[in-house]
């Protein structure tokens, strides 16, 4: 039975623009290899509210996506070894 689930990502933006488009790109087609997304929304820079790694900014990426159960375990092994990925958080929104 598939769930759907929203999962928001804080990237670092000090790496540069074009690596970070390579990043999101690597997330996307994780995603998608486990399930299908239903949105993808680029939220651009945006100020942390407490340092990260030395970084007051973040870029934020929301996807929505419909997958497995256990779809959003292995996604959020892989971000946790990702270089460039800051933070994350995956939450069930409906079943």
């Amino acid at each position: 039975m598939a769930n759907q689930y929203q999962l928001v990502i804080v990237l670092n933006p000090a790496n540069g623009e074009e690596a970070t488009n390579s990043l999101i790109e690597t997330v996307k087609a994780k995603v998608e290899s486990v399930g299908t997304i239903d949105a993808l929304d680029n939220l651009g820079m945006k100020k942390l509210a407490y340092d990260i790694e030395d970084q007051k900014d973040g870029v934020y990426l929301k996807i929505t996506f419909t997958a497995e159960a256990g779809a959003p375990k292995e996604i959020e092994r892989v971000l946790k070894i990702t270089d460039g990925v800051l933070r994350f958080l995956t939450i069930r929104i409906s079943e």
